[in-house]
């Protein structure tokens, strides 16, 4: 049959050559640009003809199959893809549909590289086939590739997903993404559409993540993104992904099944920390790929939600009888958009169908959160998704069935679990299952069970087949006693194995426990959300260091079981000893410790060493940025407000008293105005300025950050962020302009420096901060060396000596005198004045004992009335319960820093 050609083509796609001379495709070491691979669709597509034909393309990640898949789409053909290295789904395609063409990729075809576009293989020179006007594309339901029933997608779906999908993304003309998934597969196809729709660039590649090439890669061409499935993070935490220095990487997006929620949360948090964004997506192939989407600013916070429907589409609800919760009502999520399939293809005949549906009922089971958000909470038949793979549990029972073997599937997103009735060899079994799955090994649980379980109506008990995989090794036999589903499956009533129960950290846990008064500890509770400080932060790092043998980098927003013992390595004779002795102490522990002994000892004449107090200005904001950048918007305000508080709280009554006590001081010392309102010149009133200017730059910080578009630009530039707002505090210590600040405020720059040492991860940012250090810091004491050259070796020991090693018998007097530095600095101006007559050394010790007395009152107090204020609030039922620091609204946890005292 010969059909006259569409004129219609997918925008995209029929405008690349738009983009001229960028950079379109990095095949290797080859760059091709938009303009040369026009070229090469236009002559892809001037073979295929002028006839509309049914095209299939056997597809790898490479050149050769970008340019046949664009040259299809570009001249109106519709086209199947399937796996090149998969040619049984080729074979059972052809048979099944009877393309008029087929294209082969490199994979297969030793010529077609060469060209750097596909072979042709033409099987009639016309079509035989009646196709739809609007069809596409031909795609495999979620991989499941072979299948004769295939998911019919217009060039209105195309594009319309592709534009949905940059437009979330914010994909733009400087962005490369990474080919990390086959496009034959349809996410990894939208990666391809979405970024080529923007003019950006793909890094066309088939290495795995775990290759170190793979990464070479993405270092090399300063790759902006890269997509993964769940079972890419596992792959990522075997190849150190945490540590790797990726200064391109802009964002990873997530979809092909649920990725575990304390998954989402951390690697969110990691991302947070490192400088890209997490972009957890929710989709299927029948809605040409994504559907929804999870912004990353509340991934961490909402780790178990879909999100809201992408740009142009929306959800409803469909109620299901019996689904109700306390949480809200449950039904099938159904969705509609522009992207949405023409509807399935079963045989050729259908090809000619145009619109047979116009919403799509996803099978899932969801409920609508008070916070707008979509969460998926269940399945309506009988499929998992399992690394972008839609698995019938079904076929897996009959695919064994066919062998003799009864057996019972059961799983989630993240593994399958089979059961199988006798004595077989499950090792060869699930060889068996996993090739004919194209599901990977590690993906799957099979057990040897005496008897299928079954509830007493002769139905198979699946819960207690999931069961399974939480109780027993694979391959660990199962009694099947017939009773109930607990005692079939191995398992006492509560779902655990008897001895089962895996040991946990209970030395951090201890030690978070005791420093932060708390007794609510979960496995995945962090230092900071559990609303850890930089005072707390100082005595647990120490302990924690004991306890585990080390400390581990960012052990601060480490969830509580990653922090494990690490076995003791075998010491040599002559190093023992010097390890016994000496232990590691972070350098902003010590500079805070040493720092105030200096700043002590200086106003009471011990001796004179001046600029340790501009050098805690800048561990200030070294620790702000560490402790007080999570959450965003309202959120982030509360939470750095209520820090502020238990700075401001024991520094007010403090002043108060002094005022009372002395005539030194005035109410507005009190009310910490006096570096706005109080004397030019130098006097008592001006012994507390450290304090005020630090709230009046953590005020500002905290109400300009809770401005969204401000807060945004932080997240999404962690570093070019602060380096603009150290920019603009270099106008007051250079005066360039009189700014009319309070006195003091020109610090602010050191503070926004020590900022700037938070996000230097990477040796170049370390170098160009170093830089920033050594230029600006001379002069600024008007020639005053000694007092320069401090504070050069203060910050320059933050940024380039993490961690030193102090005698182990002063590790713990530094950690509490860090800790107290705020409460020794207010003390010690009513102290010292008691016994300097006596022995300035003496003045200066009960300053030290005075400072520390009062920050232990302190903590007492302040946390018994966070306790006690919580409590009223629950009581109230405000749904708030604080308790160190910490709000807990609904299941959220938020967490409640705080700013480094001087």
């Amino acid at each position: 049959m010969t059909i006259p050609l569409d004129l219609a083509r997918i925008p995209f796609v029929a405008g690349l050559a738009r983009f001229g001379n960028r950079a379109a495709v990095i095949d290797g070491d080859t760059i091709i640009s938009y303009e040369e691979l026009a070229g090469r669709v236009d002559a892809v597509a001037a073979r295929l003809g002028t006839t509309r034909r049914l095209v299939a393309l056997a597809a790898a990640n490479d050149v050769a199959s970008l340019v046949g898949y664009l040259a299809a789409l570009s001249g109106g053909h519709p086209l199947m893809i399937v796996p090149a290295d998969k040619p049984a789904a080729l074979e059972s395609l052809i048979a099944a549909y009877d393309p008029d063409v087929v294209m082969h990729s490199a994979f297969e075809m030793a010529g077609a590289e060469a060209s750097g576009t596909p072979a042709l293989q033409e099987r009639r020179p016309g079509s035989r086939h009646e196709l739809h006007p609007e069809l596409a594309l031909l795609l495999s339901t979620s991989g499941s590739t072979g299948s004769p029933k295939l998911v019919r997608l217009s060039q209105d779906n195309v594009q319309a997903n592709a534009e949905s999908i940059a437009a979330y993304l914010q994909i733009g003309p400087e962005d490369r993404a990474a080919t990390t998934l086959p496009m034959s597969y349809c996410y990894g196809l939208s990666v391809i559409n979405s970024h080529l729709l923007r003019g950006a660039a793909l890094a066309l590649t088939g290495l795995s993540v775990v290759d170190p090439c793979f990464w070479e890669l993405m270092r090399r061409h300063r790759v902006t993104s890269f997509a993964a499935v769940p079972y890419t993070f596992e792959l990522l935490e075997r190849v150190g992904f945490e540590a790797m220095e990726l200064p391109a990487l802009r964002y990873v997006t997530q979809a092909g099944g649920r990725l575990a929620p304390e998954k989402v949360r951390h690697y969110a948090e990691l991302g947070r920390r490192r400088g890209w964004e997490l972009f957890v997506m929710y989709g299927q192939t029948e809605a040409t790929a994504r559907m929804a989407y999870l912004p990353p600013g509340l991934a961490a916070e909402n780790p178990s939600s879909i999100g809201v429907p992408v740009p142009g589409g929306s959800f409803r609800i469909e109620p299901v009888d019996g689904l109700d919760s306390a949480d809200g009502p449950v039904g099938e999520l159904v969705y509609s958009g522009p992207n949405v399939m023409l509807g399935y293809a079963q045989d050729p005949a259908d090809l000619a169908h145009g619109r047979t549906i116009t919403e799509l009922r996803t099978g899932d089971l969801a409920r609508l959160q008070d916070n707008g958000l979509y969460q998926v909470v269940g399945r309506r038949s009988r499929f998992v998704k399992i690394v972008g793979l839609r698995i019938d549990l079904g076929q897996v029972e009959t695919m064994l069935a066919e062998l003799g073997i009864p057996a019972a599937a059961a799983g989630t997103d993240e593994k399958l679990v089979v059961a199988v009735e006798g004595g077989h060899d499950t090792k060869l079994l699930a060889k068996i299952v996993t090739q004919g799955l194209g599901l990977p090994r590690a993906a799957l649980q099979m057990h040897a069970v005496e008897a299928l379980p079954r509830f007493s109506t002769g139905k198979t008990d699946y819960p207690a087949v999931l069961a399974l995989s939480d109780n027993l090794p694979d391959g660990g036999p199962v009694t099947g006693d017939g009773g109930t589903a607990a005692g079939r499956s191995g398992v006492d009533g509560s779902g655990k194995a008897p001895g089962a129960a895996a040991k946990r950290p209970e030395d951090a846990r201890a030690i978070f426990a005791d420093a932060l008064e708390r007794d609510d500890i979960a496995d995945g509770d962090t230092f900071v959300s559990l609303g850890g400080d930089s005072l707390s932060y100082v005595a647990a790092s120490i302990r924690l260091e004991k306890a585990l043998g080390h400390l581990p980098p960012d052990w601060h927003i480490t969830p509580v079981r990653d922090l494990v013992p690490r076995a003791a390595a075998p010491e040599t004779h002559r190093f023992g000893r010097a390890k016994r002795l000496f232990a590691p102490l972070e350098s902003g522990i010590l500079l805070r410790a040493v720092g105030i002994i200096l700043i002590a000892a200086t106003h009471i004449g011990v001796f004179h060493w001046e600029g340790a107090a501009h050098i805690l200005m800048a561990v200030a904001g070294y620790n702000f940025a560490r402790f007080q950048l999570g959450g965003e918007g309202v959120r982030r305000l509360k939470r750095q407000l209520h820090s502020l508080g238990r700075l401001v709280i024991p520094a007010v009554a403090f002043i108060a008293v002094a005022f009372v006590l002395t005539d030194h001081y005035t109410v507005a010392n009190i009310l910490l105005l006096n570096s706005m309102i109080g004397p030019e010149e130098v006097t008592t009133q001006w012994h507390f300025w450290f304090i005020e200017v630090l709230v009046y730059m953590l005020v500002g910080l905290a109400v300009l950050l809770a401005v969204p578009g401000v807060g945004r630009l932080e997240r999404r530039f962690p570093f070019a962020f602060p380096l603009a707002l150290a920019g603009l505090a270099l106008i007051s210590r250079y005066d360039i302009v009189d700014p009319q600040l309070p006195h003091p405020m020109p610090t602010f720059w050191l503070f926004m420096f020590g900022w700037l040492v938070a996000r230097a991860k990477t040796l170049l940012r370390r170098l160009f901060v170093s830089a920033l250090v050594i230029l600006t810091v001379p002069g600024y004491f008007f020639g005053d060396q000694f007092r320069e050259n401090t504070v050069l070796a203060g910050v320059l020991m933050l940024i380039w000596l993490p961690t030193l090693l102090v005698p182990v018998v002063l590790r713990r007097p530094l950690g509490l005198l860090a800790s107290a530095s705020l409460y020794i600095y207010l003390t010690h101006w009513l102290v010292y004045p008691l016994f300097a007559g006596t022995s300035p050394l003496l003045a200066l010790v009960a300053s030290l004992a005075a400072g520390v007395a009062y920050w232990a009152l302190s903590m007492r107090l302040l946390g018994l009335g966070e306790r006690w204020l919580g409590k009223r609030r629950a009581a109230a039922g405000t749904g708030v319960v604080q308790g160190s620091g910490e709000h807990l609204v609904g299941s959220r946890r938020e967490e409640e820093p705080h700013p480094a005292g001087p």
